[in-house]
């Protein structure tokens, strides 16, 4: 559990850790990014897309571990996406869709290769929030996001998620997301149960980014933003850790 750990005493000591997603269907210059990222805020890189095989992944994933100087996680669509170069992988329930595949089947094909890697689990609910418009992943799970004002669906959801054993939530507008999670959703979340909530997706500037860990997010996702400027990390990392500083493991 050394990377969880890492993560809750990040949110413990700078009130919320910053993640950078990295697709690899849109990275063309991984090396160059992940390296400038990880020495400029970002407190760990996770890796996962939507189309990539499971050959090319691992391949992916290698090219990143060489040069991140914080823990690289993955973020899996598929038990396809599994590989030794990381040091975790967030195990995703889609628990807010009725699609068995993603609830518990691809966990179970991807379990015994992650016991025979010896990769750290960290169980995570993982929840979509209508965005906007269709993204990638509700499109790819066959599954309808919980809509934007449909608070209290949401926090049974998410409570559901916690009573099942999930380490955290994630709320994900998705990749290409026309608005981020709402504000308003992610505290009432927050006041309703007691695990780390993970926001992702449609965060498009920093003063959203601090707003989603005013609101009580412990972990803050970018994704798109800073694969087309990667320049703008250190105002994210500005932005989303809100007091203190820590060092790297």
């Amino acid at each position: 559990m050394k990377t969880y750990f890492y993560l809750t005493h990040l949110f413990n000591t700078l009130g919320a850790a910053f993640l950078a997603l990295i697709d690899p269907d849109k990275c063309d210059k991984v090396e160059t990014q992940v390296k400038y990222m990880s020495t400029n805020g970002v407190d760990a890189i996770l890796v996962g897309g939507s189309t990539i095989g499971s050959d090319n992944f691992n391949d992916f994933m290698k090219r990143v571990k060489s040069v991140s100087t914080v823990p690289v996680i993955i973020f899996p669509s598929s038990a396809m996406q599994v590989s030794a170069h990381a040091d975790a992988i967030l195990f995703l329930s889609l628990i807010s869709g009725n699609n068995p595949q993603y609830l518990i089947s691809e966990h179970i094909r991807a379990s015994p290769m992650i016991k025979n890697m010896g990769l750290e689990t960290i169980p995570t609910g993982y929840l979509l929030i209508e965005s906007g418009n269709i993204t990638s992943v509700a499109f790819m799970s066959h599954t309808m996001p919980i809509p934007r004002d449909k608070i209290d669906i949401a926090k049974y959801n998410a409570l559901a998620g916690e009573y099942l054993g999930m380490k955290f939530i994630y709320l994900e507008a998705g990749s290409g997301a026309k608005h981020s999670v709402p504000t308003e959703m992610i505290k009432a979340i927050n006041k309703y149960i007691s695990i780390p909530i993970i926001v992702g997706g449609g965060i498009r500037t920093p003063d959203d980014a601090h707003s989603k860990v005013e609101a009580g997010a412990k972990i803050i996702v970018i994704g798109n933003v800073l694969q087309k400027k990667v320049e703008l990390t250190k105002e994210f990392a500005n932005a989303i850790h809100i007091v203190g500083k820590v060092s790297k493991p």
